[in-house]
């Protein structure tokens, strides 16, 4: 197992078990460095603020998920121990071919036996008797989404008969409690569209001077359509009794979290994927009161353009692993995709990274859009869905970038144009447009491909594209993280 420091960022739960697990390593807290001779398994203790040091060992058995352990009591995984244990690994500390500790041996083995169950039972069925299933749950809570759709409609009718400008600063504490109600009901795709609501109109109300109706529109717009296609999904499950979740985004819109193995089971996944990370932001999303780590990936076989979401809630950020920048290319074993279309999210269980060689970086160069025309066509029929985002991650080659009257502009071979600029809603942080006038060489304003954002400005009536990365047959220079 080859061991970098930007694998080791990707198995840390954040930055500070980086920093702290480097440090123990550069201030010789570990002793005791052991390894099998096949290196597998590494093992150390390591000083900490008691009497005995904490046993901590990284089993390499399985490459793509290694196993780490530590006798520390912390909740982090893996903890900064851990960490520091890989920084030992690779600043080439010397880990003596030694035997397996007996209790770390056991701990082995027990796992091992595991994994080899698991694996000789999983072409098996699960029991030659079928498995009840509890459909009456099922029923309960369909009509109790049902339950409320129907008053979620009855707010949604009334704000629309009398108008968004009609609101007032209680209005908005009332539209926030019906979110808060729509919890109990299981409807967490209408519950977050009211909050986001309650958000736009009191943004309003605080500037009203400065009012735009058009996101809070856009917001109503959105959270209509959610309605009644949740009622419509939701009534031909009970006609047609079939409860079990399905290919179709409006599971999670309801409330529902999609678990790997139904993944699988529905098809909707690939095997032996090959990707590269295109950019990667943070963002806060207000409604939701959480962090969200963004990556957009390209899947190399089919140069689709995929994300990556790690959702971070304010009141569990320090049980939760952020997500990082990833400049290797991620192998892995199984790839799932969440239903939709567009820029389809994605998961992985486990994997491998290594260093990205010229060639792929030709290879991700070669499956730029280059008929703009087209392109655009793809953008307008992806963005029109009501429930869709409002904009499409992609990747256009182009002949020259420059500006036309202050604005930056992307030209395809043919001549077709692009304008480059933020969407509107973007904060100070991820502003990127102006950051093609720092490009380090001229040779990047000519024959290169942009990936980025492309969505429809209201402002004029155009379709734009903010930029986010600079794609070459050498590298990929980031405008964002």
């Amino acid at each position: 197992m080859k061991i970098t420091e930007e694998w080791i960022i990707s198995q840390a739960p954040n930055s500070s078990a980086v920093q702290n697990g480097k440090k123990l390593s550069q201030k010789g807290s570990f002793s005791s460095l052991g390894k099998t001779d096949d290196d597998t398994l590494f093992w150390g203790d390591c000083a900490g603020s008691g009497k005995n040091p904490y046993h901590t060992s990284i089993d390499f058995t399985n490459e793509a998920a290694p196993t780490c352990r530590c006798s520390c009591p912390s909740r982090q995984f893996p903890c900064k121990h851990a960490i520091g244990l890989m920084f030992e690994i690779l600043n080439g500390k010397t880990f003596a071919v030694s035997e397996v500790p007996q209790d770390l041996a056991e701990k082995r083995a027990k796992k091992a036996a595991r994994d080899a169950k698991k694996e000789e039972n999983k072409d098996k069925p699960i029991s030659d008797k079928p498995k009840k299933i509890n459909n009456s749950a099922k029923i309960k809570k369909i009509n109790k989404q049902l339950e409320g759709i129907e008053k979620a409609e009855q707010m949604l009718s009334d704000l629309i008969f009398h108008g968004l400008n009609t609101l007032t600063g209680a209005s908005v504490k009332s539209y926030e409690k019906l979110a808060k109600d729509l919890s109990s009901y299981y409807l967490t795709g209408a519950e977050v569209a009211f909050y986001r609501l309650a958000n736009e109109i009191e943004h309003i109300q605080k500037n009203p001077e400065k009012a735009n109706y058009n996101e809070a529109i856009r917001i109503l717009i959105k959270l209509n359509a959610l309605l009644q296609k949740s009622r419509v999904f939701l009534e031909e499950k009970l006609e047609k009794k079939e409860y079990d979740v399905e290919d179709n985004l409006l599971y999670e819109a309801l409330g529902g979290i999609w678990k790997l193995d139904e993944l699988e089971k529905i098809g909707s996944m690939k095997e032996n994927a090959e990707l590269v990370q295109l950019s990667f932001d943070v963002y806060y999303d207000e409604a939701k009161k959480e962090y969200v780590d963004r990556g957009y990936w390209i899947e190399l076989e089919s140069g689709e353009i995929h994300q990556t979401l790690n959702y971070r809630p304010i009141k569990a950020l320090k049980y939760i692993k952020a997500d990082d920048s990833c400049f290797d290319k991620v192998n892995t074993p199984k790839l799932f995709y969440y239903p939709g279309t567009g820029n389809r999210r994605i998961r992985w269980d486990s994997y491998t990274m290594e260093n990205i060689e010229k060639s792929v970086y030709e290879q991700i160069f070669d499956k730029a859009k280059t008929d703009v025309t087209q392109l655009v066509k793809e953008v307008k029929n992806e963005i029109k869905g009501t429930l869709s985002e409002k904009y499409l991650a992609v990747a256009v080659a182009f002949d020259k970038l420059g500006k036309i009257n202050d604005e930056f502009v992307l030209q395809a071979k043919n001549g077709e144009k692009i304008v480059l600029r933020d969407i509107d809603n973007t904060d100070n942080s991820h502003l990127s447009t102006y950051k093609l006038e720092t490009l380090p060489n001229p040779k990047y304003k000519n024959h290169q491909a942009l990936f980025g954002l492309m969505f429809y400005d209201a402002n004029d009536s155009r379709i734009c594209m903010q930029p986010f990365s600079l794609i070459t047959k050498e590298s990929i220079i980031r405008l964002q993280y």
